[in-house]
């Protein structure tokens, strides 16, 4: 499999494109997270200059001393949203922990409605200590959400679904979009400790602002370890296990990880992935397309499947 790259494709010609170009556009797509687990995505109508303030408040908040992040622990203590500091999070099974802190921005929906109970209330830092961090992250949540729509009913076609299949799966869905920083690596840290340890995403299909260094490695269908590099301001798209779980695998759910730098290069990285999920009552079961010899899973809901996986993650008990 040598020199093996990651598709690129352009979301403008899904939106804008004739029936023909939208017919390539969802085939590459559905070929691409086949193959490769992974995509990368250009002409993805999210603001560039957006990008560029969201890295410069990413630096901004994780500059802050230790105790002014603390602050923003989440009282439930689930890690849903608000900081969560540098050792908490492992990969699934990994004796250690990953080299990492970082904040997580929810779905806002109102007090009164029926996903309320599922979902708790975003924290914000103090303006005084970082100025508009409300306001971008909130709109690129937004901006990300929409790129994400457009790709997954770009799916249903191949997937042979109706062509709001996803979106009524995922409507008020109780998406994360995470912002990461991975410091310099401790000279004090565990051998076995990684940036990112070997992993699958949870959700349906992450969204993945091209980070601020290299890094990123997907588990090629050989074994072999593919880096996933793009230019700046392209998104890269991958497929979780929910994804993977109504296509009976079909689609797989690509194995990723972020490695150390190499001598030189210990600086900090910054990364903010949008992990698209559907909402928590939906229930995700085999797509009929996919079934072939028989459901590999049961059905089960998406609340349950999140719970269960979180646990095994170690954000919540």
């Amino acid at each position: 499999m040598a020199n093996r790259q990651v598709p690129e494709l352009s979301l403008q010609s899904y939106i804008h494109g004739d029936e023909k170009e939208k017919q390539r556009f969802s085939e590459d797509l559905f070929l691409g997270l086949k193959e490769y687990g992974f995509i990368i995505l250009k002409d993805h109508l999210v603001s560039t200059d957006l990008l560029d303030e969201a890295y410069l408040k990413l630096e901004q908040f994780f500059s802050l001393n230790e105790e002014q992040k603390r602050a923003y622990i989440s009282e439930a203590g689930s890690g849903q949203r608000g900081y969560t500091p540098f050792g908490e999070e492992h990969a699934k099974d990994a004796e250690v922990h990953d080299l990492k802190e970082f904040w997580h921005v929810g779905r806002e929906i109102s007090q009164d409605h029926p996903f309320k109970k599922y979902y708790p209330d975003n924290i914000w830092p103090s303006e005084d200590l970082v100025p508009k961090f409300k306001s971008i992250f909130h709109r690129l949540y937004t901006e990300l959400d929409q790129a994400g729509q457009y790709l997954l009913e770009a799916l249903t076609t191949p997937l042979e679904v109706e062509k709001d299949y996803f979106a009524k799966m995922t409507k008020d869905g109780n998406s994360i979009l995470r912002l990461l920083h991975y410091p310099p690596i401790p000279e004090d840290a565990d051998p076995r400790c990684v940036r990112a340890a070997a992993h699958e995403d949870i959700n349906l299909i992450t969204i993945l602002v091209a980070a601020s260094q290299s890094g990123l490695q997907l588990k090629d269908r050989d074994g072999s370890w593919l880096d996933v590099e793009t230019a700046k301001n392209n998104l890269i798209v991958d497929a979780g296990d929910m994804l993977s779980r109504i296509c009976n695998d079909v689609i797989p759910s690509t194995t990723h990880r972020v490695i150390n730098p190499g001598e030189g290069a210990n600086v900090s990285r910054y990364s903010m992935p949008y992990f698209m999920h559907p909402h928590p009552e939906a229930v995700l079961e085999c797509i009929p397309s996919c079934r072939g010899a028989g459901e590999k899973y049961v059905p089960i809901s998406s609340h349950d499947f999140l719970m269960q996986r979180l646990r095994e993650i170690g954000l919540t008990k």
